[in-house]
């Protein structure tokens, strides 16, 4: 187990909120990731935790300091853990260019062509290192985990959990990119990570997940801003919502008029999401 850096800490809604660093051995650089602990787990009692994935341009700190997670988060006795959004500093020609490419825009993925491979490998990390390291660390129960996320961070808490429901317990999104092989974010991502071959693309994708038979064994949630800016272009979630009816996985969907894509709206149903995660984990 690698030595973790302690970069800062916080007293936080009775618990206590750290940002820290580490050698990440997947992605071969000093990698930054974010810990909530709530009051219980301070004294020593393991904790059910929820990943959390930020979105485009976000880091480590972004989803716990903007989304108001930790308030609800500390009321059901929950940890919670962010990673960063991607390698930072791999050198990568051209990662620095587009705000939708590179840094800040891992995808949560393992990137296999020749340029990205060495580093970006988000998928490994956020899946199997991070998960590990942290309940290594600090009081926290893996075996009660679950992974939720906004935008690129909602397709990776999807496409995650569809593809290991056993690891992950639960699910939930904010606006995320539900079908990223069809659309401009994810078309650019996969073709710059995993190269041409659009058959490679579908294991990270999770409308096509479904319709090729991934299920979650609950229900997953997901809200989406209906005056969204990027809906209609990006998201998609009509889409998925076709998929998991004709896979028969539980989706509750909702759509709400007037909200848009920012944080402004991941705060207003935030405590919804943890009451969803609350009452499977603290089941388990």
């Amino acid at each position: 187990m690698g030595a973790i850096t302690t970069l800062e800490e916080h007293a936080s809604c009775g618990g206590r909120v750290g940002f820290y660093s580490h050698p990440s051995e997947s992605l071969g650089l000093e990698a930054r990731f974010g810990v909530f602990l709530p009051e219980r787990a301070l004294a020593g009692e393991r904790v059910p935790v929820i990943h959390v994935l930020a979105g485009l341009t976000c880091t480590q700190e972004t989803f716990l300091i903007k989304s108001n997670a930790v308030r609800f988060a500390a009321r059901h006795g929950i940890a919670l853990v962010a990673p960063d959004t991607s390698p930072r500093g791999a050198g990568v020609a051209g990662e620095d260019d587009a705000y939708d490419l590179g840094t800040g825009a891992g995808f949560y993925l393992d990137a296999t062509t020749s340029a990205w491979r060495q580093h970006y490998r988000m998928g490994t990390y956020v899946s199997h290192e991070l998960p590990e390291l942290t309940q290594g660390v600090f009081a926290i129960d893996g075996t009660r985990r679950g992974i939720m996320g906004h935008s690129m961070g909602g397709h990776g808490a999807l496409v995650h959990a569809l593809r290991a429901p056993d690891a992950w317990k639960s699910v939930s999104a904010f606006a995320p990119i539900c079908h990223p092989a069809i659309v401009p974010w994810g078309e650019k991502a996969f073709a710059t990570y995993l190269g041409p071959d659009r058959a490679t693309w579908a294991r990270h994708d999770a409308t096509l997940l479904l319709e090729a038979g991934h299920t979650h064994p609950t229900e997953i949630l997901v809200d989406q801003g209906e005056a969204d800016q990027f809906l209609h272009d990006q998201l998609k979630p009509e889409l998925l919502a076709a998929a998991a009816g004709a896979a028969g996985q539980g989706l509750r969907l909702r759509v709400h008029p007037r909200y848009d894509h920012s944080y402004w709206f991941v705060q207003s149903f935030i405590a919804d999401h943890i009451d969803h995660h609350a009452a499977i984990l603290n089941a388990a």
